[in-house]
Order: C-alpha cells, then sequence, then structure tokens
C-alpha cells in the first residue's frame, strides 16, 4: 500500500469516527469498548449508512434524492467510480464477507422515507425495519468478528429492537414531517386517525396504549437478541450489549417517565442514566445466558416471517 494510499485510509477511518461521534452517541459510547481495529471498521459502516441516510434526507427533491441514491448504488456495485466512502466502505464489506444486499435493502428502506409516509400494518413496520435497521445487525456480524450463520436473526432482532424504539421515540417529531411509523391498523384500534397524529391532537389515554404495544414488542426483539449475545466473540460483545442497554433505555423511560405519551416530544436518556446503563452492559457481559453457559426460553421472534419473506422474494428478483 502506498503512503497515498495509508493517508486516504486513515482520512476516511477519521472522517468516519468524526461522523459516528456527531450523529450517533449512543453507538459512539459502546464502540469505546471495541477494539481499534473493530471500531475502525463499525465506524466506516456507520459512515456509509449515514451517507444513505443523507442523500435523502438532504436532497432539495424527491427527483435529486433518487439520483443519489441511483449514484450510490452504481459505485456500489462498480459500475461508477467509488468515491472513498463507499471504497472503503467496500473494502472492508469484502474483508469481512459483509454481504452488499445488506447495502441494497438499506437504501430501499431509505428511499421509501420520501414524501408522506404511512405505515400501514405489522408486516410493512416489519420490512421497514428490516431494510433500514435490521441489516445493519446483519453487517455488524462482520464487523464484530461472528461466525455463526445462527447468530444473523438474532442481530436482525437487536436492529429492529432499536428502530421500533426510535419509532415510538419520534412519533411526534416524524408528524413534523408528514411521517407516521406507528401502523395505521393500531391507531384506528383506538380511534387515532391519521390527522390527530399529524396535528398532534391526540389523547394520552389513546396514544400510549399503542406505544406501550409497540415497546413490547421492541423489549421482546432485545431479550431474543440477548439470548444469542454468545455468538459473539467476548472482547466485542461487550460492546453490543452496552449498545443494546443504552438504546433499550429510551424505550424504558418513555413508558416510566413519560407514561408512553411520544406526543410530549422526544425521551432524552441523560449522561449519568447512559453510565449507569454502561455498568450494565459490564454486568450482562458475565451473565450465564450471554456467556452462552444456559439457553434462555425464546419466545418465537415477532417479525421472523415477514423478513424472511422479504429475503425470499429480493433472491428470486436478483
Amino acid at each position: 500500500m502506498s503512503a497515498v494510499d495509508i493517508s486516504q485510509e486513515a482520512y476516511v477511518v477519521s472522517d468516519a469516527q468524526a461522523v459516528l461521534a456527531h450523529h450517533a452517541k449512543s453507538f459512539r459510547l459502546a464502540a469505546v469498548f471495541l477494539p481499534v481495529d473493530r471500531a475502525n471498521d463499525a465506524a466506516v459502516i456507520y459512515r456509509f449508512c449515514r451517507l444513505v441516510d443523507d442523500a435523502v434526507d438532504e436532497a432539495a427533491s424527491q427527483e435529486e434524492a433518487h439520483q443519489n441514491i441511483e449514484q450510490i448504488s452504481k459505485e456500489l456495485h462498480r459500475i461508477s467510480t467509488p468515491r472513498m466512502e463507499i471504497a472503503s466502505f467496500l473494502a472492508v464489506s469484502k474483508r469481512l464477507s459483509i454481504p452488499l444486499e445488506t447495502a441494497d435493502a438499506l437504501m430501499e428502506g431509505v428511499i421509501s422515507d420520501l414524501g408522506s409516509v404511512r405505515v400501514k400494518t405489522d408486516k410493512e413496520l416489519a420490512v421497514y425495519s428490516y431494510r433500514v435497521a435490521g441489516v445493519v445487525g446483519r453487517m455488524m456480524c462482520g464487523v464484530l468478528g461472528v461466525k455463526s450463520e445462527q447468530a444473523i436473526p438474532y442481530a436482525i432482532d437487536l436492529g429492529i429492537a432499536m428502530q421500533i424504539t426510535n419509532i415510538c421515540r419520534d412519533v411526534l417529531e416524524d408528524a413534523h414531517r408528514d411521517r407516521i411509523y406507528v401502523p395505521i391498523k393500531r391507531l384506528l384500534q383506538k380511534e387515532i386517525t391519521e390527522e390527530a397524529i399529524l396535528k398532534n391532537q391526540v389523547l394520552p389515554a389513546q396514544i400510549s396504549p399503542v406505544i406501550i404495544d409497540l415497546l413490547n414488542l421492541a423489549e421482546l426483539c432485545y431479550k431474543r437478541a440477548r439470548s444469542g449475545m454468545h455468538y459473539i466473540p467476548f472482547r466485542t460483545r461487550v460492546a453490543i450489549l452496552i449498545a443494546s442497554r443504552v438504546y433499550r433505555a429510551i424505550g424504558l423511560k418513555l413508558r416510566s417517565k413519560h407514561n408512553a405519551n411520544p406526543m410530549h416530544g422526544r425521551t432524552i436518556v441523560s449522561k449519568t442514566e447512559k453510565m449507569w446503563h454502561v455498568f450494565r452492559g459490564l454486568l450482562d457481559a458475565l451473565h450465564p445466558i450471554t456467556l452462552g453457559w444456559i439457553s434462555s426460553k425464546k419466545s418465537p421472534s415477532p417479525f421472523y416471517q415477514h423478513w424472511t419473506e422479504l429475503q425470499t422474494n429480493d433472491n428470486m428478483q436478483s
């Protein structure tokens, strides 16, 4: 490798670490517990995911957003010369055997955020959550040094759990963008209309049961993910246990402090609270279940059928 190549690689990693630190403070906190090389790989993966997000979120129009994603796809599949961020992602993906289909799925998920968004059913929620977060869990399997294919469903469960946590936290913020990710079918069962969500005219007694049900689904996914942590090498496992704890804390606080009413605004976990959950994550690393010494009773994954069907359809089309 030439001096120029080394310089470019150092720049990309440094930039990726800066983006991670700015946009994903919870993950950055967990990444402190990764070996340096693994932390660098995680940052490069995150930088690519952020590039895809920004290609849509920062576009001046829907047409520009589609063009941005199309260009990223061309670079990803080497139809066009990839820019440094994508070239670095491709290098890491090849070295760690991360399938490029995960990046394709991510781009499909991000494109679905364009314009007005209405998630109608739990199946649509599962498809969206898999594409924008579950596939990131799959990517991270390579970064963390996971060898067993049996770990993948648990990694996807964790990504989906985190995404549902996001959705529950950001109902009001998303409504300001004309986006409703809480399944419309669930809202209508509590006589909540789309207009009521968009205008913040929902009674806490109406919305709270809906959010509690979604948080319970997320909790089930968190628990399933925890039962699969033993597939991750111990040195990198600690970081994911911490990330899971810190992210899960958002939903727990939304439920305990705000009675699962997301219309008050974004629920924030303080630095002190995060440190407590970091400590609990460290303790989790010594638990017999995460060490793989005993097996926990596993409930079926609530979204497994939906995303496996999606994978099957995607494979048939490719």
